[in-house]
């Protein structure tokens, strides 16, 4: 299972890219950030089962079942961090509401 300090740093590295797309097309612009950073959670979740923070710490986000993570889910994933307050609150096993409400778990490789 990714950890605490693993899942910040993949976060941050997310935003950062975010921060720096928003930069260079929209001025800086909050909203165009929060968008861009929502867009990329969705696609690389999809396709490659990770964002670029989570390919760089060699996380990836896989179901609980097994198997591929599906399309509606990342969607949901990404809402819910944009949210921040179920991201922030975890159980015991470090898994946010956001992994726990499409029965995900983020782990390392």
């Amino acid at each position: 299972m990714a950890r605490f300090g693993r899942r910040i740093a993949a976060l941050l590295i997310d935003w950062l890219l975010a921060v720096v797309i928003s930069i260079t097309f929209f001025h800086y612009n909050s909203f165009a950030t929060l968008g861009v950073f929502a867009v990329m959670q969705i696609v690389f979740l999809v396709t490659i089962g990770g964002s670029i923070g989570h390919i760089v710490l060699r996380l990836r986000l896989v179901p609980l079942a097994g198997g591929y993570i599906g399309v509606w889910k990342p969607i949901v994933r990404t809402v819910l961090i944009c949210l921040v307050i179920p991201a922030v609150i975890y159980d015991q096993d470090q898994r946010g509401l956001h992994d726990r409400a499409i029965a995900s778990i983020l782990v390392r490789i």
